[in-house]
């Protein structure tokens, strides 16, 4: 650990009301000088497919796939579950550029790691 605070935002849902606030949150916590990580697993891969992000624009907010490049853009890492992946039977699947695939036990040694967790 750096010494910094940290905090981990989870993102289980691919509902679209929910998908912005752990990307703004995180970037707040960034601007904060707090390291902040994201991980999705479940649902909340399918927003992660090429296209499903852009389809998503919510209000006066830019689209979600925006909100995600200016995330990855700030050196924000986002992990994706690959036991997530497996479970939706994706064997072979194109997810957007910069996200990393992981493994479940990832997802325990962020947990563990953090400061505090935020689930989604």
């Amino acid at each position: 650990m750096n010494g910094k605070k940290s905090i981990l935002y989870v993102q289980t849902s691919d509902a679209p009301e929910r998908q912005y606030s752990p990307l703004v949150l995180a970037q707040t916590a960034r601007a904060m000088d707090i390291d902040a990580k994201l991980y999705y697993l479940g649902q909340g891969l399918k927003i992660l497919r090429p296209g499903a992000a852009e389809k998503i624009k919510l209000g006066n907010f830019p689209s979600l796939m925006e909100v995600m490049k200016i995330t990855l853009e700030m050196g924000i890492e986002i992990y994706v579950c690959e036991a997530s992946k497996q479970m939706l039977g994706w064997e072979k699947v194109d997810l957007i550029p910069g996200v990393k695939i992981v493994g479940a036990a990832t997802l325990n040694d962020l947990v563990l790691e953090a400061d505090a967790t935020m689930w989604f």
